[in-house]
């Protein structure tokens, strides 16, 4: 019997727990009815709860006429209450692909509780439904079996969290949903204040500052499912709304916080049923960004990036030359299998790589036949031509495709590419795969704001070798900073934290901020290190991520349980809509 059914349910057993044993047991079950039949006088209905589904057989002999009646307008959806007698099924209709296929109940009263109209969509798994529909009927969507499993290994997942950080010695700590806006690379959701008219509240798109100032504030071990918020465009591993296992701790070096979070993350995997071998590979920033052109490399498959740069410099193929000669990078991926592609179907690669930045796509396609097939192979020497054929491994059915720009841009378009060849070439990666990628840079210069920016944020420790360089040499610095990838996926991004007054102004000024501004908007926090905050470092995951590649999915949508669609909207509530213009006043607002 399911824990949760005691004397006061409606119900004395679940949908999906009855068995062979169960022969002769008298129960009650409520659920929604899924699928009736009418067999010529028995009357047969699928009865199904969140834990499963049994047949219920009514027979005109075992129950009165007026609950037969019912059944026999019972509709899909329809809300029930069944009385009756578990029984074993014949042997010619047990049905082995049903988890309660032995056994069927004979009702002896039916007690229709709630009636449905026709729904929307079929309770079905696999339905061909389109999104805006499923969310608009979400609470319908939720009722279909792996909806509610998806629902229930989060459940699973946050429940082994929080057992495994309070095994450690973590104390769960709630922070603040309304606070300060600071500048941590998202836009902010703001909230006016009613009382200060003119001031805003920004929701949080992490609790950094926070965490931090419980670790001035001696915690020295916190962690918390937080809710947090950022207001950019959406894609499928984004909401505006998510959730993250946030994690900050005292006195440690960076060893010591990715040790823990792999033996938490080893224990959540062991509770649905994983194992995640330990310790976790650790690949530095630059082998990411060189070898996988990202650095959360889905290291599932090989597929690398090859630097045929030096290969390339001086070859009579301008577009690979002048980049060469210029300081640039030319680079290339051997997507092995796709050489007899049609020249059609390659150059609709050059899509993606435009996409991504480049100019332009080249390719040499090796047939299986043995032809070699390219735009530019009449540049090359033969010299040229071996050592590239050398390099990139070269066997009959291989196609080659080039990236040649700036390192940033070949990397992007590169990675782009790789992970869309590894998807049209159906290459197996149907196990999981997680690493830590390490060393990263402190900061990175932005193109388009014309300043330099933080690679990770600018909480982040410098390591202590480059402390000379923050002022000079900015992109000289390395930090103490990390990510554990998944799948392809950043899961979760740490670093040991600044805790140095005097240091976190010195990063912060390197950003672009007055000492002014350092004072507004960060004064809090500069304030709290100059209070004896001891050294610490923690890390936060993407609880959302980690639920929808351990469930198999393409969509953090698909493991919310009331989710926003691209254009952050709520299709089943109408949000976000317009407010009265007496709420506007009340809050000091008008739209223009």
């Amino acid at each position: 019997m399911a824990d949760y059914i005691n004397e006061y349910s409606m119900h004395t057993a679940t949908c999906g727990e009855l068995r062979a044993s169960d022969d002769g047991r008298e129960v009650a079950l409520a659920g929604w009815a899924w699928h009736t039949r009418d067999h010529g006088g028995l009357i047969f209905i699928d009865l199904r709860d969140r834990t499963g589904y049994t047949q219920i057989v009514v027979d005109p002999d075992c129950v009165s006429a007026e609950d037969f009646a019912k059944a026999e307008h019972i509709g899909r959806e329809d809300v029930l209450k069944i009385d009756g007698r578990v029984r074993l099924r014949s042997a010619d209709a047990v049905n082995p692909d049903m988890a309660t296929g032995e056994i069927e109940v004979l009702a002896s009263a039916i007690q229709v509780l709630n009636k449905s109209i026709t729904p929307p969509f079929a309770i079905e798994d696999g339905i061909e439904t389109d999104e805006t529909t499923r969310m608009k009927w979400r609470y319908l969507d939720i009722r279909r079996p792996e909806m509610y499993a998806n629902l229930q290994m989060r459940h699973t997942v946050m429940q082994a969290m929080r057992r495994a950080l309070d095994e450690r010695g973590f104390l769960e700590v709630e922070t603040p949903i309304l606070a300060n806006s600071t500048p941590e690379g998202a836009r902010d959701y703001i909230v006016p204040s009613r009382p200060n008219p003119g001031k805003f509240y920004a929701l949080p798109q992490s609790p950094q500052q926070f965490k931090q100032m419980l670790m001035a504030g001696g915690i020295e071990r916190y962690f918390q499912i937080a809710r947090c918020f950022r207001d950019e465009d959406l894609r499928a591993d984004r909401q505006p709304e998510f959730t993250q296992v946030d994690i900050e701790m005292s006195f440690v070096t960076e060893d010591d916080v990715m040790t823990m979070m792999e033996g938490v993350l080893h224990e959540v995997f062991e509770a649905v049923g994983l194992d995640l071998p330990t310790p976790l590979r650790r690949m530095p920033y630059a082998e990411a960004m060189d070898r996988y052109g990202c650095d959360r490399p889905d290291v599932r498959f090989g597929m690398l990036l090859h630097d045929i740069t030096d290969i390339v410099r001086d070859t009579g193929f301008k577009v690979f030359a002048s980049v060469a000669q210029a300081g640039g990078v030319v680079k290339a991926i051997n997507a092995k299998g796709a050489g007899d592609w049609s020249r059609g179907d390659v150059e609709k690669l050059a899509t993606i790589a435009e996409a991504n930045g480049a100019k332009g796509m080249a390719w040499v396609a090796f047939t299986t036949g043995g032809e070699e097939k390219s735009p530019i192979k009449k540049f090359f020497t033969d010299e040229e031509w071996a050592a590239l054929k050398t390099e990139m491994e070269v066997e009959p059915g291989d196609l080659l495709l080039f990236a040649a720009d700036k390192p940033e841009v070949a990397n992007a378009v590169l990675s782009a590419l790789r992970l869309h060849m590894a998807d049209a070439l159906d290459i197996p990666r149907d196990e999981h795969a997680l690493l830590w990628v390490v060393d990263f840079p402190m900061f990175k210069y932005d193109e388009d704001e014309k300043k330099y920016a933080a690679e990770h944020h600018p909480f982040s420790k410098i390591c202590d070798e480059d402390m000379d360089l923050i002022e000079g040499e900015p992109l000289s610095c390395g930090s103490y900073a990390y990510d554990v990838v998944m799948d392809g996926y950043e899961l979760g991004g740490g670093s040991i934290r600044i805790h140095d007054p005097e240091e976190q102004r010195r990063v912060l000024r390197v950003l672009g901020l007055t000492d002014e501004d350092i004072d507004e908007k960060f004064g809090h926090i500069i304030q709290a290190l100059s209070l004896g905050t001891p050294p610490h470092g923690g890390i936060a995951l993407g609880l959302d991520r980690l639920i929808m590649l351990l469930a198999g999915k393409d969509s953090i949508r698909d493991v919310i349980a009331f989710p926003k669609t691209s254009s952050a909207s709520d299709p089943m509530t109408g949000a976000p809509s317009e407010v009265t213009a007496r709420q506007l006043k009340e809050v000091d607002l008008r739209l223009l």
